[in-house]
């Protein structure tokens, strides 16, 4: 490992504990608010020469543009904010030692992701947080609320769309309803929340999302239309609890169109 990047991580210093040996990484990765697509992407090669030549200030960028989005896929799989970013000191720690065995078979930023979902999964297990198959296997919703398969322009899509809010769109962006989206999201087993967070909120397209939790496309779509039917499911909850039924419309709002 570089000397620098061991200085600036904390590795090799004389400390009396874990969380002192990661201090400056836990600053970065409370203060980073980057999200979306990264314009290092396109420059792997030129990055991982400078994090393999010891250039701290490469390795600073790097955890303050995507250390926010590590943190939220590490919540995917941990209740407790605390222990993310332990997963998150973790990962940058798993990628400083293993530079050298990077094989540039993905992105750099594919490769780092891999890593948090990885230390994630490991960290839920010993956490004791294994989730039962059912939930996965049980219905998202009542299928009747979806298309045919044999629909001659609209297969799997929602048959109607929601019910008209309250408000416009002020009280979509308000708080209270960012807040149920959250809690929705939140409450999905960890496996949907992986998909969501990198699809929904980070803005990676599918094949990346795929790399990183390793699945397959197919899967991937699978576990992307539950979490959404989910998460608009609580919002139908929220904004009409006492409704029967939504509103018969047209069949615009697409639940599996993922690409």
């Amino acid at each position: 490992m570089p000397r620098a990047l061991k200085g600036l991580i904390g590795i090799g210093r004389p400390t009396t504990g874990r969380r002192r040996s990661t201090k400056s990484l836990k600053v970065s990765v409370r203060s980073s608010n980057s999200v979306g697509r990264d314009p290092t992407d396109n420059n792997d090669e030129a990055l991982v020469r400078a994090l393999q030549g010891g250039e701290e200030q490469v390795f600073n960028e790097l955890v303050e543009r995507w250390s926010s989005m590590m943190l939220r896929l590490a919540l995917a799989h941990v209740d407790s904010r605390a222990i993310a970013e332990e997963i998150v000191q973790d990962a940058w720690l798993t990628v400083v030692r293993s530079l050298d065995r990077f094989e540039r078979r993905s992105s750099l930023r594919t490769w780092v992701l891999g890593i948090v979902v990885n230390c994630a999964r490991s960290r839920a297990r010993a956490e004791r947080r294994a989730v039962p198959l059912s939930s996965e296997s049980t219905p998202v919703m009542d299928p009747g609320r979806f298309l045919p398969a044999n629909h001659p322009r609209w297969p799997h899509h929602w048959a109607a769309e929601p019910a008209e809010w309250r408000t416009p769109e002020a009280e979509l962006l308000a708080g209270e309803t960012r807040n149920v989206i959250r809690e929705a999201i939140e409450a999905l087993p960890p496996a949907q929340r992986e998909v969501i967070v990198l699809r929904d909120i980070e803005g990676l397209q599918s094949t990346e999302v795929c790399n990183v939790v390793g699945t397959t496309d197919t899967h991937q779509r699978v576990l992307l239309h539950r979490a959404r039917s989910r998460v608009r499911h609580a919002l139908e909850r929220y904004y009409h609890p006492n409704a029967q039924s939504p509103r018969v419309g047209g069949p615009g709002f697409a639940a599996t169109k993922t690409t």
